[in-house]
């Protein structure tokens, strides 16, 4: 049976089908969907674990029980899991083992564009690049193929315009291959380094046998069309030279991008009068292509950032684009804001109003460092705001400390803030930290984490008590705040900075977006009240702005959350039950 498949869909449908029995992720855009396709398939056990490396270290543990496995992430996900990567390489595996890492060109949701490639040359593992849909769904059951036979995980390399994008594919029923015996066996899963050292050979001999493999498997594939020039690529890169060039070249498809072959390449490039590399990112192709001594072009063409289009590729070999490949021009820029009664709005008012300086974190909240709040100073990775800010503190004493806060989501500080937050109270720095608990993982379209009280399926789950953990972490001072309402912000935040010892405010209200959060009516102007002081516009919200020069309340999208009614000195924020009277 045929189906028009995102991506991601197709990826899971293809585990599915594979045999999968055990899958355990962390959300992170693109490779989110992934694993809450998997999660509709009852007969497989999923779940969203703390962080990356605890996802990795589960599919580890089924893999060698000899169950099939899965883990997912986005790039930067992958730096986590890197502990655990570079010594399952050298265990290997007993079951298959899936890790899926989605790389973003163009970062649409990412804080860098790292090529994950890397890691699979680094870690010594095989790489698979599905180019749509449906190669997506095969190169799942081809990569538990390759595990098993080669005894190591393999990577699923997917991007943003793969894994968000439809195609056709062929479905067909799941099939559970038998449970593999786990036997004990110390020298190969004991990495002490007396056992390592064994297993460093067997390691780069599986990776010989590997490039003999990738010379012949039809994950590799040669469309021969016009010799004039020969195109090796990978990815959506084959999909924009197709659309480009069609049979006007001739094309070199890898699938297997770790370890490249070396026989196939030679021989493609013999049959054409000029050979091109396109890929997105680094010259990971070009380099190997050099190296064996072959004559390319690539990033002496294309740019080494950003994701590449149609366009792009036409453009930068001198063709011109044909007209269903070109962008749309002129569209107006829409930049990303908070939404409507987001809860981190009066939060972050409220610190911007106090002048901190504020150590933020990965999530949606990041967005409390646009314009007009402007509350964020720092953002680098998952918890580094809690870590960051001890730092800071202790670098600059009391000429930071009654003025520096860091702030870091219920989801991210279950990631990776607890250790910084460990840090503090055992290396007590005078810090005030602030859990933005909006009780879900909202910026990547809310999954469950463990402080909502329920796991990928929406049942019932073991639920972490933030209260109770930070005061067992050492924190005398533990307090809850509702960010809608900024006097109790203000206050809490004024008092915390000036007490003498580390401390956590809980800024506690759920997403404005969950279908739970029941909302209050929309807020409507009276604008004989109103004075055009701009006080509410100094929120950001999106549900507010100046028509014919006063403020003006989008009902559309309001929530009546009342905070901007705080801020009008005028009372010409009215609910409407006050406007009829």
């Amino acid at each position: 049976m045929k189906e028009l498949m995102l991506g991601n869909k197709a990826f899971a449908r293809g585990l599915y089908e594979a045999g999968i029995s055990v899958a355990s992720s962390y959300p992170g855009t693109p490779s989110t969907e992934v694993t809450e396709e998997i999660a509709k398939y009852d007969d497989v056990y999923s779940e969203w674990a703390p962080n990356e490396k605890v996802a990795m270290e589960v599919a580890f543990g089924a893999a060698v029980a000899g169950k099939r496995s899965f883990c997912a992430m986005k790039h930067v996900g992958l730096n986590v899991a890197a502990d655990p990567l570079f010594t399952i390489s050298y265990t290997g595996i007993n079951a298959g083992m899936i890790i899926c890492v989605a790389d973003d060109a163009g970062m649409h949701s990412s804080q860098n564009e790292q090529d994950s490639r890397h890691y699979a040359i680094a870690a010594k593992l095989p790489m698979l690049e599905p180019s749509d849909s449906a190669e997506a769904l095969y190169f799942a059951k081809k990569a538990y193929e390759i595990s098993e036979e080669y005894d190591c995980p393999v990577f699923m390399k997917m991007c943003t315009r793969v894994a968000h994008s439809q195609s056709v594919v062929e479905v067909s029923e799941r099939v559970v291959p038998e449970t593999k015996k786990y036997e004990k066996n110390i020298a190969k899963y004991v990495m002490v380094p007396g056992n390592a050292k064994r297993r460093h050979p067997i390691v780069e001999e599986r990776t010989r046998k590997l490039i003999e493999f990738a010379e012949t498997t039809d994950i590799n594939r040669v469309e021969m069309g016009d010799t004039k020039i020969g195109i090796i690529t990978s990815s959506t890169c084959y999909q924009y030279a197709k659309e480009v060039f069609g049979e006007n070249a001739s094309i070199l498809k890898l699938g297997m991008i770790n370890p490249l072959p070396e026989k196939l390449i030679k021989d493609f490039a013999a049959k054409v009068d000029r050979v091109v590399v396109i890929e997105e990112l680094d010259p990971i192709i070009e380099t190997h292509c050099k190296t064996l001594g072959i004559k390319v072009e690539g990033k002496d063409i294309f740019p080494v950032i950003d994701e590449f289009s149609q366009s792009l590729v036409a453009e930068k070999l001198g063709l011109e684009a044909k007209d269903s490949c070109k962008a749309i021009e002129g569209l107006p820029v829409r930049p990303p804001v908070m939404c409507a009664g987001c809860p981190h709005r009066g939060l972050f008012f409220t610190l911007n109003k106090n002048k901190c300086t504020v150590m933020g974190d990965i999530g949606c909240y990041t967005l409390g460092s646009a314009a007009p709040l402007s509350a964020i100073d720092v953002t680098a990775c998952m918890g580094a705001s809690i870590s960051s800010i001890h730092g800071f503190n202790k670098a600059l004493g009391s000429e930071s400390e009654n003025k520096t806060v860091a702030v870091i989501g219920d989801s991210t500080f279950m990631h990776s803030g607890m250790t910084g937050l460990a840090n503090i109270a055992y290396n007590q720095s005078n810090s005030t930290v602030i859990i933005l608990d909006n009780s879900i993982t909202g910026m990547t379209g809310h999954q469950q984490n463990p402080t909502t009280g329920y796991n990928i399926k929406g049942d019932p789950a073991g639920k972490i008590n933030l209260e109770a953990l930070c005061k067992a972490m050492g924190f005398n001072r533990v307090r809850v705040v509702d960010p809608y309402n900024l006097k109790e912000c203000d206050e809490a935040v004024k008092e915390e900075l000036q007490a003498n010892e580390p401390s956590v405010i809980i800024s506690r209200r759920p997403c404005a977006l969950l279908k739970y959060v029941k909302h209050k009516p929309s807020l409507h102007v009276d604008r004989d009240k109103c004075k055009s002081c701009r006080a509410c516009m100094r929120l950001g919200c999106p549900a507010i702005s100046f028509k014919e020069g006063k403020a003006h309340v989008d009902n559309t999208l309001c929530v009546g959350c009342g905070v901007c009614k705080q801020l009008c000195a005028f009372d010409a924020l009215k609910e409407p039950e006050e406007v009829t009277e």
